[in-house]
């Protein structure tokens, strides 16, 4: 059988009522880890109801950075998906529409706020 094509993408977003701590940098740190474990579960929703859903494989938070003097929270995701001849192709634009109405305009992540000009999608 042919090799299973795997392709990443990334996304960025910037959430408005997090303070950015210096722990929040740190992998290994406990608020690290169950920031990362929120972030996952939304992110990860959204993504299975996309377009993509179907040939969605995964999510990784890869970084939290400090915005606007630490008010705000930057971050930083890396998922994966399945690229066969026969899967839905990935569209970033369309991707990022989906994502857009999911969040009520970029503005709603769960119970977090985003900033609705800091989402980024790189195929």
């Amino acid at each position: 059988p042919p090799s299973l094509v795997v392709r990443n993408f990334t996304l960025n977003f910037t959430i408005t009522n997090l303070q950015f701590t210096t722990d929040l940098a740190m992998p290994n740190s406990k608020k690290f880890k169950s920031m990362e474990k929120v972030m996952y579960h939304y992110v990860d929703s959204l993504l299975q109801k996309s377009s993509i859903g179907p040939t969605y494989i995964g999510c990784k938070v890869t970084a939290f950075r400090s915005k606007k003097d630490r008010d705000d929270t930057g971050v930083d995701v890396i998922c994966s998906y399945r690229d066969e001849p026969s899967d839905p192709k990935f569209h970033r634009e369309r991707v990022y529409h989906e994502l857009s109405n999911m969040t009520n305009g970029i503005t709603k992540l769960g119970h977090y706020s985003l900033n609705s000009q800091s989402l980024y999608i790189n195929g």
